[in-house]
């Protein structure tokens, strides 16, 4: 077992730890809101950090261009479907109250 394989190991490992514990805050928080804060941002980092170790162990081979693709997807599609979530969660009133500071898509009718 030489270098490559302890990083590789400890990216896929740090990698699953990261989305295991997305996965346990998505069970655990209690609104719309902090559930996708939970599925996007610790998840999207734990699969790129499990896609790099991958990629280290594969290291000369063509699927690595699969890798790379995996993770410009998700990079892509994780933001739009978080603003999504979060706009359609805003119109359903599917938020705790005063969880937002700053409100801009309300109506102001005055």
């Amino acid at each position: 077992m030489n270098l490559w394989h302890v990083a590789a190991a400890t990216l896929i490992l740090s990698g699953a730890t990261l989305a295991l514990t997305a996965s346990i805050a998505i069970v655990r928080f209690p609104d719309t809101l902090t559930r996708m804060h939970a599925a996007t941002k610790p998840q999207v980092v734990g699969l790129i950090l499990v896609l790099e170790g991958v990629a280290l162990q594969l290291r000369g081979h063509g699927n690595i261009w699969l890798l790379v693709l995996v993770g410009l997807f998700t990079l892509l599609t994780a933001p739009v479907i978080a603003h999504l979530i979060g706009r359609t969660a805003y119109r359903e009133q599917r938020y705790r109250d005063g969880l937002l500071r700053v409100n801009e898509l309300r109506d102001d009718t005055l």
